[in-house]
């Protein structure tokens, strides 16, 4: 009798399952999708050319995203867009990219809409950069973020991790668990930041033994060594260019999350945050390694 009930129990859990995905949607012979119609493309000067011609990640950050989720996926087959979800309420600690969802029902109203918009077809999101790493952000909308948007089949949910200059690796494992990484496809780390590609494939190797994802957009230089050195830093270069194919165990691909070119904030003579920044596209094509 017992062994019928235990039985009975398995066969309700796995029904009750969601339906597990084929394959990772981040496969070494995966292709990632170039938008003719990207922010940068609309910019029109030559090193905005360059740098368009490059696939990087769509950044979704307010609004109603499911036009552009459901846009973008239906022109990209059979590549692969990457959206960056970046609407939670509280971002940036109130710093240069501050705002966000109003309240958390709005947010997971928000995502409801970013999934919806996808629905059956292939892409990859990463989930709010910043928000762990920096504790601003309740993890309970991470996690309502992963849950919902992996249950996608054909979606890979890779949850931001910061950088490898951040947070202890203990403390981030525990962060991601919290957040629910057990059902995404992995994390991400350095969207928007500098370090370089051995150090972060250590920290990632630290962190436990999910794949992972790098944005290698701006890391071709390494860190820079003056204050502020997040923001518009000099001299820095774009990284690897985007692929799958990483040779390296669990690294899905390296990736342009954070679109080159585009400010940091209001620093260093840049305009807002999100705003073409000639200056620094200039810097990031003549410095890249390897070379563009």
């Amino acid at each position: 009798m017992v062994r019928s009930i235990v039985f009975a129990a398995l066969v309700l859990a796995v029904a009750a399952a969601p339906p597990a995905r084929a394959e990772r949607v981040l496969t070494p012979m995966a292709h990632l999708w170039v938008d003719p119609d990207s922010s940068t493309a609309d910019v029109g000067t030559a090193d905005a050319k360059r740098l368009a011609a490059i696939p990087s990640a769509t950044w979704l950050t307010g609004g109603d995203p499911y036009g552009d989720a459901r846009r973008l996926t239906r022109a990209a087959p059979p590549q692969v867009p990457v959206f960056v979800a970046y609407n939670v309420p509280g971002r940036d600690c109130g710093g240069y990219s501050n705002g966000g969802a109003g309240s958390a029902t709005a947010y997971r109203r928000w995502i409801n809409r970013l999934a919806s918009g996808i629905g059956t077809r292939t892409a990859v999101v990463i989930v709010e950069p910043d928000a762990l790493a920096s504790g601003c952000v309740r993890s309970s909308l991470i996690k309502y973020a992963v849950t919902r948007l992996s249950r996608l089949n054909r979606t890979g949910v890779y949850v931001d991790a910061g950088h490898s200059h951040w947070q202890p690796a203990t403390t981030m494992a525990t962060r991601l668990k919290n957040a629910g990484i057990a059902k995404a496809d992995g994390f991400a780390l350095n969207v928007s930041n500098y370090r370089t590609n051995p150090e972060l494939i250590a920290y990632a190797e630290h962190l436990g033994r999910w794949h992972y994802v790098l944005d290698t957009s701006r890391n071709g230089q390494g860190p820079y060594s003056g204050e502020q050195d997040w923001c518009n830093p000099p001299g820095r270069g774009l990284g690897e260019r985007p692929t799958t194919a990483t040779n390296t165990p669990r690294l899905d691909a390296y990736l342009w999350i954070k679109t080159p070119g585009e400010s940091d904030g209001e620093c260093r003579g840049g305009p807002p945050a999100g705003r073409w920044f000639p200056a620094q596209a200039a810097d990031l094509i003549r410095n890249a390694n390897p070379p563009l």
